[in-house]
């Protein structure tokens, strides 16, 4: 196991980077405002993975290797709905992380989280293991004050995540990527959160194409369903999304003229499987969505009050200001 630590340490770490961002000054100060992250080169180019939190407000943006090389760095392309965004420098003889496949992780599995913590400890690895998958969390919005973001599917893990590790890569044992560190619970110890690499795949590919980053969209809220769900709302089964209002929320669970709204979506239904794939813990909704388009056709298996329907709908594109 620690030889395992040490080999996708020693191969990957190179390819994670230390991201700078610089803003003006606020209206308390003179000095330029700056944070701290990280980020994942996936592509020799200079194409880099990142969050969202760590790049939003930036006038400026700096990304150092660990070999010290120093670059200034733009934001291609920001994804509001998973905190993701896609950075990029001109640089050549880059070193590359590997992708790995999230699809099918399990509880027990190695993680192996690289970053750099606090912005002081660069590259720093720590070792764990996959806690559970699946996971929603609620976190202060960073990039829009007074807001909150609800991000889904997410991989928990006990290897260490502190601030600064945001963006950095989550590994398997084998060195592949297989998340993007995002959150960390609280005051919690042992307790931290990444985005699954199958999520990210999407708006990677898009960036590499030159197209603009666009993640289909079905226009409902929603809550994955496990067995504390189940109990407290005394549902029919342990799987899949149940339609409701998000907490806090004053609106609609489904959006008007949204595509699940044209599609006869309710609140209260419960999403068992899209194309007749099974919506659990192991492989989530945004992860499903992950595998179409925008205007792709699919059938929804919905619980409605005891009986089972399929619903079809086509998908849109998200708007940029969900």
């Amino acid at each position: 196991e620690q030889s395992a630590v040490t080999d996708a340490a020693t191969e990957v770490s190179p390819a994670v980077v230390t991201i700078t961002s610089s803003e003006a000054p606020d209206d308390f100060s003179t000095l330029p405002q700056t944070g701290v992250g990280s980020g994942i080169i996936y592509d020799e180019a200079g194409w880099i993975l990142t969050n969202r939190h760590v790049v939003c407000g930036a006038e400026r943006l700096s990304v150092k290797l660990l070999d010290g090389r120093p670059f200034d760095a733009t934001v291609y392309g920001i994804d509001t709905l998973t905190d993701l965004a896609i950075v990029k420098i001109d640089g050549r003889n880059l070193p590359v992380a590997e992708l790995g496949d999230s699809k099918g992780l399990r509880p027990g599995q190695m993680a192996i989280a690289i970053g750099s913590p606090l912005g002081t400890f660069t590259n720093s690895v720590t070792a764990g293991v996959v806690s559970a998958m699946g996971r929603e969390i609620t976190v202060d919005d960073s990039c829009a004050e007074g807001e909150v973001r609800r991000l889904n599917g997410l991989i928990q893990t006990d290897a260490a995540i502190n601030p600064g590790n945001s963006g950095g890569a989550l590994l398997d044992s084998t060195g592949r990527v297989i998340g993007v560190n995002t959150a960390v619970a609280g005051d919690a110890q042992g307790i931290g959160f990444a985005i699954p690499i199958n999520i990210a795949k999407p708006i990677m590919r898009q960036a590499i194409d030159g197209e603009e980053l666009a993640r289909p969209w079905m226009g409902f809220f929603y809550k994955a369903v496990d067995p504390a769900l189940q109990t407290a709302e005394e549902l029919p089964i342990d799987y899949g999304v149940l339609v409701l209002v998000p907490r806090g929320s004053t609106g609609p669970a489904v959006l008007a003229d949204s595509p699940a709204d044209e599609a006869g979506l309710r609140e209260g239904d419960i999403i068992t499987a899209i194309d007749g794939v099974r919506i659990d813990t192991t492989q989530g909704l945004d992860e499903l969505l992950t595998q179409h388009d925008p205007g792709d056709e699919l059938t929804l298996d919905v619980l409605r009050d005891g009986e089972t329907l399929e619903l079809e709908i086509e998908l849109g594109t998200r708007p940029s200001d969900l």
